[in-house]
């Protein structure tokens, strides 16, 4: 009786061979998804505690404390501080204010072909160059200044040699 469950038990053994080797692909497939699930769940009680646990704190090398610098936005105004921009105080009108007409000066006009302008004081040499120019449409050289006594500026405007000091004059109406 012995001998007909050895043989009964053999060809079941047989058959059992053939379906782990169907099986051991599944089983590997399983390996990897269940190590990608341990990673994720490991990661995800990673996320819920924090770091808490790993608290490394700063080594100080000095006793000062200098606070760290922080964002600064430019600014973005909702709407403009003056209403109206100001205005150009020293446009050529202010800037020049009057031909002088002595002696000296007619005499620059006939020899040095150079008019002389009483100018404001906050004038330089560049704006009394610019302002002769819109006014009266004339090239300038050169121009020399100097304060008088009185505390008013003076500006010889030595005209391009192309242009007349003349019939500028005559133009304006000092001669």
């Amino acid at each position: 009786a012995k001998k007909p469950t050895q043989q009964a038990a053999k060809p079941a053994k047989s058959a059992k061979p053939a379906k782990p080797a169907k099986a051991q692909s599944p089983q590997k497939k399983k390996s990897g998804v269940v190590k990608a699930k341990d990673k994720a769940l490991k990661a995800k009680k990673n996320v819920v505690r924090g770091n808490h646990d790993k608290r490394n704190r700063k080594v100080r090398t000095s006793v000062h404390f200098r606070r760290p610098k922080t964002l600064k936005l430019p600014r973005a105004p909702k709407y403009p501080r003056k209403s109206v921009n100001k205005r150009n105080k020293l446009d050529q009108y202010c800037l020049i204010k009057y031909p002088l007409t002595t002696e000296s000066a007619m005499k620059k006009i006939e020899d040095n072909n150079t008019l002389v302008f009483i100018v404001d004081k906050r004038a330089n040499k560049p704006m009394i160059k610019m302002a002769v120019k819109k006014l009266y449409d004339i090239e300038v050289a050169k121009v020399n200044t100097l304060v008088r006594p009185d505390c008013e500026k003076k500006a010889y405007v030595r005209l391009a040699s192309d242009f007349d000091a003349l019939d500028v004059a005559n133009k304006i109406g000092i001669i």
